[in-house]
């Protein structure tokens, strides 16, 4: 994947995920804000019966404003107007006011004493068992503008709210593991695009290098055959020919190496012109003639199209036709039976490479154009190669706008048609 398209894939991905990282922020934050807003209402009814029960019980008359204050966030004062309040009744209406409510959390209560103007600590009711002991209790603070009034403190208001937003902490929290996942995927993603930078560097450096050897045992191995006395010896000839035949299976592998890392970086460009389809494949039959007719083999040919002048590059025209005819010969079983077929369809021609070799399973059908992806061959252990051809033959199909497809069967053999576009 090209740098330009990573890096607006991550600017686009960091930009939507601080969105909906605001987004869930503002959502949770409001929600905090309405779940406060609604608790401290509910407290400020059940305050307010429990204050009027009280007045009634001792016949005293409520004042008419600031009845209850809220000194902190979850610290309320109530100015019950009477210097008479037991303990007993302000608990339980507290409890019957607060179960009302439907506000079953847990509480404390203290009284104001005017004569020693201290607050008298009344209990700790208690709904469950989840308080922390980092909670403070008791030592509720006066409220000096009251002169006869109560105070009610909700220690574990904010675990209680909390609770109540289940929901919304879920989804910040699927949120959070989202947001990491997509960090460690661009941690991932960059770490394989260093490692495949790299080894592409290290691929086009060591091919290139490979060049200044192999020019130099062509060279060599051409002055051998050429020299007299190798000539006359048969077995020196016959190493001869073998360095000469392995050193150009060497160039040819390093120059797929080389055309693919073009591919690649699309640093190549087709020389198109017109050619003749099938004098280039009479050329190529002739190449690869030698090493069919050495396996008893036989190639067959069908060149039936009218027309066969194409729009195309020479040399990877050339290149995928060899390919093509070598992967044929490779994958036969013992006998190479290939067959060579071209037809004409209104304004294109199609080629067809038909063989009788070992065959691809539907599995590795959608993995043969893949780079590197090699088709296992079982008990065959004479096929070598890098596993690039195929992939070659794609991208110069592609780059042609040529159509390219397979078709096989396990153990009855491989058709490969490209359709092409004549002039």
């Amino acid at each position: 994947m090209p740098k330009a398209v990573i890096r607006w894939f991550i600017l686009f991905g960091a930009i939507i995920i601080f969105g909906i990282v605001g987004m869930q922020s503002y959502w949770v934050l409001n929600t905090w804000n309405l779940k406060e807003q609604e608790f401290h209402q509910s407290v400020y009814i059940a305050l307010q019966r429990a204050a009027r029960k009280i007045a009634g019980l001792n016949e005293s008359v409520l004042p008419p404003k600031e009845l209850i204050k809220r000194i902190s966030s979850n610290y309320y004062v109530v100015n019950i107007n009477s210097d008479i309040i037991e303990a007993g009744v302000l608990e339980y209406e507290l409890l019957k006011t607060f179960q009302e409510q439907s506000l079953n959390i847990d509480f404390e209560y203290a009284i104001h004493d005017c004569e020693t103007n201290e607050m008298v600590y009344g209990d700790f009711c208690q709904y469950s068992d989840n308080l922390t002991e980092e909670v403070a209790l008791g030592d509720l603070p006066r409220y000096d503008e009251f002169t006869y009034y109560f105070g009610v403190r909700f220690p574990s208001q904010s675990v209680y709210l909390i609770s109540r937003m289940q929901s919304s902490i879920f989804l910040a929290f699927v949120l959070f593991l989202t947001v990491a996942f997509f960090i460690f995927a661009m941690y991932i993603i960059l770490s394989q695009q260093r490692l495949s930078e790299m080894q592409k560097d290290f691929i086009n450096n060591m091919t290139h290098e490979f060049k200044t050897p192999i020019s130099t045992i062509k060279i060599s191995a051409n002055v051998f055959l050429n020299h007299p006395k190798i000539q006359e010896d048969h077995r020196l000839n016959r190493y001869a020919h073998i360095v000469k035949e392995q050193n150009e299976r060497l160039n040819t592998q390093v120059e797929k190496v080389l055309q693919i890392a073009q591919l690649e970086k699309d640093s190549f460009q087709l020389k198109l012109e017109e050619v003749n389809l099938h004098e280039i494949l009479q050329e190529v039959m002739k190449s690869v003639e030698l090493e069919v007719h050495s396996k008893r083999g036989k190639i067959e040919t069908d060149l039936a199209a009218d027309y066969p002048i194409i729009q195309a590059d020479k040399l990877h025209l050339t290149n995928i036709l060899y390919n093509l005819l070598d992967n044929a010969i490779k994958y036969s079983k013992e006998q190479p039976i290939i067959k060579i077929i071209t037809n004409s369809l209104d304004n294109k021609i199609r080629l067809s490479i038909i063989d009788k070799g070992i065959g691809i399973s539907k599995e590795n059908q959608s993995k043969v154009f893949d780079k590197f992806y090699r088709v296992p061959t079982g008990n065959l252990h004479n096929v070598k190669g890098f596993g690039l051809g195929l992939f070659y033959i794609k991208n110069i199909c592609e780059a042609h706008m040529w159509r390219l497809r397979l078709e096989s069967q396990p153990e009855e053999g491989t058709t490969i048609s490209i359709n092409m576009k004549t002039v």
